[in-house]
This record gives C-alpha cells, structure tokens and sequence, in this order.
C-alpha cells in the first residue's frame, strides 16, 4: 500500500508562500443557503505556513500512520485551531467519518466548528460540519488528495486505486459505510463484506416470478424489443448489475440514497476498450453512489455516465444512458407479457423500502444545500435533452396526465407507459431518462429546467 512521504507532504502544504492577505474570493451565496447555514467565513489562499503545515502532518497525518493519538497531537489541532483556516474543515471531516473516540471526535469537532464560525453542536457533527462546507464551497487545503487517501487506505487498503487525480472534486466523497467491491468478474454469489453486484444474472419468466406482489416496485428496461424487469428487492441490496438485454450489454446501477436506477450501454465502446465492469466502491458524493470500472478502476459519474479517473477518462468516455421506467410489477407484466424478471435468489431473502424507514426524513449523509424549487426527496423523472437537462415532478406529472391533460416541456413529452413514465422527443423517439429525488438530480444537474403545469 502507497504510504504519505512526510517531506513530500510537507513540501505540498508549503510550495506557495502564505500570505494572510490573500483571502479567497467568495461568488455571490445563493439567498437559500445563506439562510440555512449563514455566511461563508473568510478563507486564506495559498500554502500553509510552516509551523501550520507540522500541525497538519502531526495531527491528520501521523496519528494515522500511528495509530494512536496523545498530546502532542492535541498540540498540533490546537494550533490548527487556532490558525483560523477553514480550508483544514475538510480533513476534519474526513476524520470525523471514521474516529469512534469520543474524546477525540469531540475534539476534532469543536476544532471545525471553530474554524467554521457555526453554532453549537447539537448532534451529528461529521453532518453539521461537513453540510455547510458543501453548500459554502469551502476551497481544499493544500495536499489535500494525498491527505485524504492516507486516512481512507488506512482503513480500506482496496482503496489504493481508487483515491488518485482525475476529474473528481475529492472534497464530496465520504465513506458509505461498506467496503470496496472488487470481486473477480462473474462471480455473483461470492462472499464478500461488501455489497455484492449481481454479473449475468439469471432470470425467469413472469410466469415465474411468483415470489413478486403485483404492487412490488421494479424498474423496466426495454432494449430492442426485449423486456426485463428488475425487482427493488434485488436491486436494493445488489445495487449493480452488469447484464445483457436485446444484445446488448448494460450496466445498472442502482443509489438507495437517491432513489435512482439506471442503465448504462457498455457496448459499442471505442476500439480498443473493453467492457467496464462496474461495480460499487462503497464511497459516495454528496449521498451518490460511486461507481467504478473493475477493469480499469475508473471512477464513473453515476449520473451521468463519463469516466472521471483512470484510463477511461483519459479516452474521454461517455457511456449513453437507456430509459429505465419505475413502475409496479402487475403493470409491467400486463404491458410486457414476454418480460424476463430477475430470479428471486438475488434478493439474499431481503425485501426492504430503505426509503419508507432508513432515510425517510431526507439525506442521511450530507449533500450540502439543496435546489429549493421542490422538495428535496420529491420524485422526478429527469431526461437528457439536446438542448440539456430537464426535471419533472413525478406524481404532479402522473396526475395531469391521468386526468387527459399534456405534459410536455423544452421538447420533451412525457406518457405514461407500463405503470410508469416515459420521455420522448418531438419525432416521438424515446430519449434516455430515469427516476431519482431532485436532491440527487439538481445535485448533477444544477442547470436543470423544471416543468410546472
């Protein structure tokens, strides 16, 4: 495993002359995230200052190496305390996901709060730190990458080729509590303290699928003309599959967190490219799922599909989305009666509604400020458009359209087709959409327009 080359570190944090006066700029806050988390406090530029910079390798670096904490590291996150620099807010977050002393999480937490000007802890504090650093944009500390992937290997040594440079903002990702799964491929059913991708699953017919209630959720996919259903109670504790439908091969991954399912063509790729294999990191952005390719150990945006690290992103790729369509099971067989299911031993004898207990009162991790047009678990069906991305309220829409009337925006139609909701252009051809919360979807898609009636 790659380890934190001291004067390598030290050198990082201090390249750059400090100089107080130079204070990042901040953009113009949006009215909404002031209100909720206040104002940004000032944040200095450049490198740290040398005795700052033996702080932070004492304190964030060493005690990890260490393995144990004692009062010369108190020292250290006193003068990191102390040095006002809310850039060093990130580490302590990272920390706070992992540390179970309470001492120490105490410690570590009022040193963010300090750095950060905010209230009182009153419970939560990796959330209450890490939320207004999201929504405020505070800058990372210099080293940050190599900072970081010293405390998450430390923990999870399969991480080593996951933490690298790409085009992948390192501040939003934190750790979902499981570990990395990197399984040989094809290899469905192995063990693993992880949570296990289902490759080339076996199916059955509707007929079969008896073990399914005709209210169950699944999400449908339709690939030249071949049907598949793929049943919540699996993709919940699977959350990605990598599977083959009307010759064609797909990635479907699937974020609890947000609510999302959706499939990916890992086919018709560039010469010289094989299939991503994808799998799931048990690291998450701002409540997402990451994504990434066994094969390469390329990071995906699991929204929207482009390679962030690795091989893959230095190609450039992009893999094309295909609908996936959430509706019930009695609706989807009643409109494709030669639909395949996927076979019921998948579900490892689970059937739960993450959404209905878990998380049922928002985000259990932090995402940061949330686009305040909708509610931030409001269901949306978000399309891909040429002319970009477009967002509409699911039950709003189903309603409309339920009582005759159109719902149609930025040449987008939407119709209601096997219990669910599908997009289509002005020529009528399907275009590439999903279901997801809108925290999830304004998340990746800020830019998003939104259909009102």
């Amino acid at each position: 495993m790659r380890t934190l080359s001291h004067l390598a570190l030290i050198a990082a944090l201090t390249a750059t002359p400090f100089t107080a006066s130079a204070v990042w700029a901040e953009t113009a806050m949006p009215a909404h995230v002031i209100e909720q988390f206040g104002a940004a406090p000032e944040v200095p530029q450049g490198a740290l200052s040398a005795e700052l910079a033996a702080a932070v390798q004492l304190a964030f670096v060493d005690s990890i190496t260490e393995g144990q904490w004692g009062p010369d590291h108190s020292a250290a996150l006193e003068v990191i305390r102390t040095s006002g620099d809310p850039r060093l807010a990130w580490v302590i977050s990272d920390l706070l996901r992992f540390v179970t002393n309470r001492q120490l999480s105490r410690s570590l937490a009022e040193t963010g709060v300090h750095l950060l000007n905010l209230p009182e802890i009153t419970v939560n504090p990796w959330g209450h730190i890490t939320d207004p650093l999201i929504a405020w944009d505070i800058p990372e500390p210099p080293g940050y990458l190599e900072i970081k992937r010293g405390i998450y290997t430390s923990i999870i040594p399969g991480w080593d080729r996951i933490f690298i440079e790409g085009d992948i903002d390192w501040r939003l990702v934190s750790w979902g509590g499981v570990l990395i799964d990197d399984r040989p491929f094809d290899t469905t059913d192995d063990a693993c303290n992880c949570i296990p991708a289902a490759d080339n699953p076996p199916v059955t017919s509707a007929a079969e699928a008896d073990w399914l209630d005709d209210n169950d959720v699944i999400f449908g996919v339709v690939i030249n003309g071949e049907a598949r259903a793929y049943p919540r109670q699996i993709m919940e504790v699977r959350e990605m599959v990598n599977d083959t439908l009307g010759g064609r091969d797909l990635a479907l991954p699937y974020c609890t967190l947000c609510g999302a399912a959706q499939a990916y063509f890992t086919d018709q790729l560039p010469a010289g490219v094989k299939r991503p294999v994808m799998r799931t990191s048990g690291l998450l952005s701002r409540s997402n799922k990451v994504m990434y390719d066994l094969t390469t150990y390329s990071i995906f945006d699991t929204f929207r599909g482009n390679a962030l690290t690795g091989p893959h992103a230095k190609r450039g790729l992009v893999l094309d989305q295909a609908t996936v369509v959430t509706s019930d099971w009695a609706s989807w067989k009643a409109a494709y009666p030669e639909t395949t299911v996927l076979a019921e031993r998948l579900a490892l004898g689970r059937d739960p509604d993450f959404r209905n207990n878990r998380d049922a009162n928002g985000p259990i991790f932090p995402v940061g400020d949330v686009d305040p047009r909708l509610p931030v678990q409001e269901d949306v069906i978000g399309v891909l458009t040429k002319s970009g991305p477009v967002a509409f309220p699911r039950a709003t829409a189903m309603a409309a359209l339920q009582q005759g009337e159109q719902v149609a925006y930025k040449g987008v139609t939407l119709s209601r087709v096997a219990g669910g909701l599908r997009a289509t252009d002005t020529a009528g051809k399907a275009v590439s959409s999903h279901e997801a919360f809108w925290f999830a979807w304004s998340q990746f898609y800020p830019e998003t327009k939104l259909w009102t009636p």
